[in-house]
């Protein structure tokens, strides 16, 4: 990483999660030279690996490793970094080891944004709990005490939310619409690397085309694909135009 060269975190719960929500922003990042590091707190390996508990005899090992490389080659092909955690799904569970590499990776990477769940889901409570751990850390990777270091220059980064599976249940209400139409197409590729998920496959193409249509009536521009997220912390301008 270059001095100059922008950055993008994404802290996600599950493999799947970061394709299907945030993959467009990743890619379309990516593509304009950030570099973006995924941090991928599970494998998703119990609750949200549907089609690799099809196969009789399965182990959870080879369910885990399944997951693995699928998350690896969807973060490759959206041309980002990941780094696996393995902290367990239903339940996901952060623990003091976790929350202080993800301190490590906000100084090391001085994200330009944050990508990561809502605030609540009703539904996944292991999407909350990364949400809370890449909150918690972002706050710790600002307190000058934490590891030390007069040398260090630290601002606090936006936060983004990114759609959960059923906004409407997750208090989840988009501020920002995001034009994904040049890198749809990568998304969709990556979409179908989770065979574990293959059942989700259409459903965040819809998701993706309502977006798209929800912000081309916003902002009177053609476009076919979105996606939606939740600023968490105001806008700073100097003028509202």
């Amino acid at each position: 990483m270059t001095a100059s060269q922008k950055t993008g975190l994404v802290v996600t719960a599950h493999p799947g999660d970061f394709v299907w929500r945030a993959g467009g922003a990743i890619a379309l990042h990516t593509a304009k030279g950030y570099r973006v590091k995924i941090a991928c707190l599970s494998y998703g390996e119990r609750g949200e690996s549907q089609f690799a508990w099809k196969k009789a005899g399965v182990s959870m090992a080879a369910v885990k490793e399944q997951r693995r490389d699928e998350a690896q080659r969807a973060a490759e092909l959206l041309g980002a970094e990941i780094e696996f955690f393995d902290a367990g799904d239903y339940p996901l569970r952060g623990t003091e080891e976790i929350l202080g590499r993800l301190v490590d990776i906000n100084h090391e990477l001085k994200p330009s944004f944050v990508l990561t769940h809502a605030l609540a889901d009703p539904y996944n409570i292991d999407h909350p709990e990364a949400t809370r751990l890449a909150q918690e850390a972002r706050i710790i990777a600002q307190a000058a005490g934490h590891k030390p270091d007069p040398n260090r220059a630290y601002s606090a980064p936006p936060v983004f939310l990114f759609e959960p599976h059923q906004p409407e249940q997750c208090d989840f209400k988009p501020n920002v619409i995001l034009n994904i139409d040049d890198v749809w197409e990568k998304k969709r590729a990556a979409f179908e690397i989770l065979a574990a998920q293959k059942h989700l496959w259409e459903y965040y193409t819809r998701v993706a085309l309502n977006r798209g249509m929800q912000g081309g009536r916003n902002s009177g521009r053609s476009m076919t694909y979105g996606e939606a997220y939740q600023r968490l912390f105001p806008m700073v301008l100097e003028e509202l135009a």
